[in-house]
């Protein structure tokens, strides 16, 4: 496994939708300073060369606070920049095939939603898996929430880390009490704050008393 349980713990996932006339870059270095383990970063709407012309600074000041650089969905970019890894979903290239392209150090995560999408993911050579939406979400219209006990059922059935996703915040991050998983991975309540650095920095308190 290329990832630890405590690279996990925070998982940030950036979003532009809430820069607020800040910069990514700067909203990523206020998470880092907040405490975030690993950043990934996501672009759905942005070219090729514009997203390695954001990603490689980014890259480099998670770097300098020890965290890995996660690329959502594009593996060739991933590839390109050298990244420490990529996250892909259901819908994007199988983890197996990432794997042959990044070779045997790159940290692949996959999204799964199901006991099945997880045992497949692992087979295929994922590090890590994303499950939820475990609070919905503002992110993906599309996106169900996810019950406590499938979330478990994810967990349990795989020997790799899970994490966490969807809609979770300060307000909610405790309702996964009991469930087992590694880390939470969060977009909005981390970054659509004043004080992202404040927001990271209490998600981080709160769920090192869970897992």
């Amino acid at each position: 496994m290329n990832i630890s349980r405590e690279q996990l713990i925070l998982y940030a996932v950036t979003d532009r939708a809430w820069l607020n006339g800040r910069t990514l870059y700067e909203q990523v270095e206020e998470a880092l300073e907040g405490g975030t383990t690993l950043v990934q970063l996501r672009e759905k709407n942005m070219s090729d060369a514009d997203f390695v012309n954001e990603a490689i600074p980014i890259m480099e000041l998670c770097h300098r606070y020890n965290v890995p650089l996660i690329i959502n969905d594009r593996v060739n970019i991933a590839s390109e920049i050298h990244a420490d890894g990529v996250h892909i979903g259901q819908s994007d290239m199988d983890a197996a095939k990432a794997r042959e392209i990044l070779g045997p150090d790159s940290i692949i995560g996959v999204t799964a939603k199901t006991v099945e999408q997880a045992v497949k993911a692992q087979a295929e050579g994922a590090d890590y898996l994303g499950s939820g939406a475990v609070f919905g979400t503002t992110t993906k219209s599309d996106a169900k929430p996810m019950d406590i006990d499938t979330l478990n059922a994810i967990c349990d059935s795989v020997d790799i880390p899970v994490v966490a996703i969807g809609g979770i915040n300060n307000d909610n991050v405790m309702k996964l009490s009991g469930s087992r998983i590694a880390g939470i991975a969060v977009v909005s309540g981390i970054f659509d704050n004043d004080d992202i650095k404040g927001a990271a920095h209490s998600l981080r308190a709160k769920v090192l008393n869970i897992i």
